[in-house]
């Protein structure tokens, strides 16, 4: 299961993105290929995917905008290149095995959402 980023880093996320957006989901990845590696926050909401740029001494600070796509933005399939990669917006980025299940069900709350699971606890 993924551990999924601090409500801080959530929060800090919330201060580049349009208002009214609600965060669906957040993590981290690194792009590729190396040497030119840099990290980002990708944040999925309702409305949008925005890949954000972080500072260079913390993977989970956001810093700007990198980019924003469209909400059915496909983020995989994750392949496997040494590690779990995805590729969007003509970039390539490695994910932690944690997230994988994340960037799955990003897509198919997007693509499929007859495939996610009931919330088991809606009032929350």
């Amino acid at each position: 299961m993924a551990m999924p980023v601090s409500a801080s880093i959530r929060e800090r996320c919330r201060t580049y993105l349009r208002p009214g957006d609600e965060i669906r989901y957040v993590f981290p990845v690194v792009s590729l290929p190396p040497p030119l590696t840099a990290s980002f926050l990708v944040v999925v909401t309702d409305r949008s995917v925005t890949l954000l740029s972080t500072t260079m001494f913390g993977r989970d600070e956001p810093s700007g905008v990198w980019a924003t796509y469209p909400r059915r933005t496909r983020l995989g399939p994750i392949v496997s290149r040494g590690g779990p990669t995805i590729e969007f917006g003509g970039m390539t980025f490695e994910v932690d095995d944690e997230y994988a299940a994340v960037v799955a069900a990003a897509d198919a709350e997007a693509f499929t959402p007859g495939d996610l699971p009931r919330d088991p606890l809606p009032e929350l």
